[in-house]
Order: C-alpha cells, then structure tokens, then sequence
C-alpha cells in the first residue's frame, strides 16, 4: 500500500522537461552518486509539530498538505535522489545542563524511529563504507550530527555516548557561545576555544565525530583547525566573499580548509546568502524594535505597524543561482574537493527560489551544468566529498584509538 502512494506521489512531482536537457543530464548524474546533505533539521520539526504523535504520523504523506508544512518527506527524498542525510538533533542553545542533553536523546530517538518505521527507505549509517553500500542498495542512509556544543553538558563521557547512539558530527556551538567555544552570533572574546575546547576537538578525533565549524565565529574556525587532526566540516555554511555575513566561511579559512582536508557544505538560508536580504532582515530587526519601544506596553498595535511595514517592505527575492554563486566561490578559493550540500531544510523559514524542499537538487545541480560543471566535478560536490572527508576522519581514528582522553575540566 505504501509503496503505491510513494509511485502516486512522484508522479504528483513535476515531470522533467523534455526540452531541458541539463535537468535530464542532473537526474542522471545524482542517479550515480547520490545527494549526501548535510544539514536537515526534519527531526526537530516532527517533534514540533506532533510531539511523540509523530509515531503515528504517514511520512510516506506529502508534508506540503501538513497543518504546519514541512520541506522533507519521503517521497520528495527520493524524487531529490537523496542517498544520504545528516539529520540534525537540534536544542536551542538556551538549554543547557541536563535538559540539554535529554532534548537530544530525545531527537536521536526520532531519527532511529525513521530508520526502525522505515526500513525500506531509511538506514542508519556510521562510516563512510556504510554510506555507499546503503546508497547502492537503494535507501538513504541516515546519519546524525549535534548542532551545539552546550548539548554535551561539559562532558566528553557524554560526548562518547552521542558517538555510540551514531553522531557522526558535532556542530561546536549554536547562537550563543558556550563555556568552552565562541559562537558567530555574539561578541569574541578573549578565548575562542579554551583548553577544554580544545581536549573536545581531540576527543571528537579520537572517536572517529566529525568537528562541524558551522555556527562559530571566525576566530574558533582558525583556532580549531591549528589543533584538529581531522578533516572538518561547516556542515551548513556558505561563502563570506559572496556575502557578509558572520556565518559564512572567509576566504583566510577557505584556504585553510583546502589544507586540511574538510569540506563548507554550502547553506540555503536567505539571509545568510545574499547580501539585499542581510540588510532587509538588519532592517526589519531595527524596525521592530523602534516600533515596540514607540508603541511601548500596545502590542497589538506595534504588531499593526510591523505588519504594515512588512506589506511596504517586502524581502528581496533570493534565486537558485545565488546558491550555485556560492558553491563557485568555495571551489574558486578551496577548490572542487572541498565542496558540499548543507541546505538547512526545515530549519528555517524561507528559502531560495527554485530549492523549496528536498525535491529540487536536480534543479540546483543543473544550473551548475549550464555554468560549464563536469559530470566528475558534480559528483564529488553532490557525496564524493563529504564521502571522502569522513574516510580520513576513520583513518585518523584508527590511528589515535588507543590514546588517553584528556581529563581537562571546563
């Protein structure tokens, strides 16, 4: 029953013109060697949106029709040739201590749901040869990835234990800097990475967990890549020379993520990417909070005002090929083996004209054809290279499993 609504539902997908012969060419490229994102935050929007109901909920279903709509459902996995998906196990940054870490086993509990509800489609994956025999026989292969630092608790014991429950990366902050870590979002201090930041990046070498730079100033992404052993990875960022934003990747670091082996997974988010929508979103921000202090203790009618500016006001449009600009700007400065996806789907809002679930990677890899990519090339930005980056992280883990955890305290 199930696999007809999956063959109703893609027909439902729009069919590839037969006069573009690019997307035609994309199809068949990603048929090959399949998308691996790197960024999804599907997990925490089940939970958000159903609470532990999700259990009960169809995923075969198109989540478009969803009372609260979603980016990713199955059959738009495999209509996008997914093969492999970092799920995040997302907490605010404002939780911390031991809610911190039960709201992850919570998310973790999720993705093993997935895999256990539907085995058909849905594999978990903890090595890269674990990746490629799941693709090869035709399923997703679902890994995860802790998107804050504060989620371990201080605690490298915990650390181990995410690893063990199949983390495959840890993102080392989120919006807030933690005890041992600065994030992007706040003012740098001092320290970027402390003593202990640093005994967690050799940990996370150790055990074999990909160190994720997304979400961390600059400061800490050259701090942590002078001590990693390990390729690492921005497991949703973009490019800064595209656009100015503090959670995009400077060229500086560019250059010495080529050396060190990693790969900038390149993000979806608007006002991340383009620089007319970084300066609408400045000032909506700066506009919001003029209206609320003139219209101080009326919310409804500072809601009024802003409703009205946002009518007067509206964002700029964000296409498709701004997305491609910044994946030709990292291969311009990092070159082609340091390239991914991260597309941040159901973490956020709004996306890019053209990306508006996880359907539309042909779209985006197609454009990069109509650029003068190769085949080879696309390969590599769409699995080859993330594939690549965790097989040395493996092998550097092979080597240091033996060594003493350091007993460094925050």
């Amino acid at each position: 029953m199930k696999a007809l609504l999956i063959v109703a539902l893609l027909a439902a997908v729009p069919a590839v013109a037969a006069e573009d012969p690019l997307r035609v060419r994309a199809e068949a490229i990603l048929k090959q060697q399949p998308v691996i994102d790197g960024h999804n935050d599907w997990p925490m929007a089940l939970r958000m949106g159903f609470g532990e109901d999700w259990w009960k909920t169809d995923l075969t279903a198109d989540s478009r029709t969803f009372k609260r709509p979603l980016h990713t459902d199955i059959p738009r996995l495999r209509a996008g040739h997914v093969g492999g998906q970092f799920w995040s196990v997302y907490v605010p940054a404002s939780v911390t201590g031991p809610a911190a870490v039960k709201a992850t086993l919570e998310q973790i509990d999720i993705v093993h749901g997935m895999a256990a509800r539907y085995p058909q489609y849905f594999e978990l994956a903890r090595t890269a040869a674990d990746v490629r025999r799941i693709q090869k026989a035709g399923r997703i292969a679902s890994l995860l990835g802790v998107e804050g630092g504060s989620q371990i608790d201080n605690s490298l014991a915990v650390l181990r234990m995410y690893h063990d429950l199949g983390v495959g990366y840890m993102t080392l902050t989120h919006t807030k800097h933690n005890d041992w870590a600065d994030s992007a979002n706040e003012a740098p201090r001092a320290q970027p990475l402390t003593d202990f930041g640093k005994a967690v990046i050799g940990e996370m070498n150790r055990i074999g967990m990909l160190v994720d730079l997304s979400h961390v100033s600059p400061e800490t992404m050259r701090a942590v890549l002078a001590v990693t052993k390990a390729p690492v990875i921005f497991s949703h960022s973009s490019a800064r020379g595209i656009a100015d934003h503090p959670r995009n990747v400077p060229d500086d670091v560019l250059r010495q993520v080529a050396a060190n082996g990693g790969v900038v997974m390149v993000n979806y988010v608007p006002q991340f990417i383009d620089n007319a929508r970084i300066a609408h979103a400045a000032a909506r921000s700066g506009e919001f909070t003029r209206l609320n202090l003139l219209y101080l203790g009326q919310p409804a009618r500072a809601a009024e005002a802003m409703a009205a500016w946002d009518k007067a006001n509206p964002a700029p449009v964000v296409p498709l090929s701004v997305v491609a600009d910044h994946i030709d700007h990292i291969v311009k400065i990092a070159g082609i083996d340091h390239v991914g996806i991260g597309a941040d789907y159901d973490g956020i809002d709004a996306l890019p004209i053209g990306l508006e679930g996880v359907e539309t990677y042909p779209a985006l890899f197609a454009e990069l054809l109509r650029r003068g990519w190769k085949d080879d090339q696309l390969m590599k930005l769409s699995g080859g290279n993330i594939l690549r980056a965790m097989a040395q992280a493996e092998t550097v883990a092979t080597g240091l499993k033996n060594d003493v955890p350091s007993a460094i305290r925050p």
